[in-house]
């Protein structure tokens, strides 16, 4: 297998867990967390001569694409050995991950024209654990591909 089949099933593991649990940490919260509700929002307003399942699937797509691009920096690491594939590091990458998902997320709200209306402290806030479960989960789905490789 090689390095882009990685992080793409990288990447939807990681993304899967991540999405799950911004709509549990939704429910709990009685907030709106779900990342890809938010991009669909977004493009829908730049471009709203799309159809309803248009927005739909740009904004699954767009958030997919994102796990893709942050998993894609986790296997070139762990691919040249420049950090061991464990839960502690997973944890670590969660954590510099979450930073920058919330610098990410916090620039795309500034510069949009229309952003939706949320509470942007608590979405911010919530960018972090969010993105230490999409790592623990990346790092789970590219330990059990290596094992796979090796049986």
């Amino acid at each position: 297998m090689n390095k882009i089949e990685k992080a793409a099933l990288t990447g939807v593991g990681g993304t899967t867990v991540m999405t799950a649990s911004s709509y549990l940490m939704s429910l709990l919260a009685d907030e709106n967390f779900r990342e890809p509700e938010h991009l669909e929002v977004l493009i829908g307003r730049l471009t709203p001569h799309l159809s309803k399942k248009a927005k739909v699937l740009a904004g699954w797509g767009a958030h997919f694409a994102m796990g893709f691009v942050f998993a894609s920096v986790y296997v070139e690491l762990w691919e040249y050995k420049k950090i061991k594939h464990n839960l502690r590091n997973g944890l670590l990458l969660g954590l510099i991950s979450g930073v920058l998902g919330f610098l990410i997320w916090k620039a795309t709200f500034k510069v949009h024209p229309l952003p939706p209306w949320l509470n942007f402290e608590h979405y911010y806030l919530q960018r972090i654990p969010a993105h230490v479960v999409f790592a623990v989960g990346a790092t789970i789905t590219y330990r059990l591909l290596e094992k796979e490789k090796k049986q």
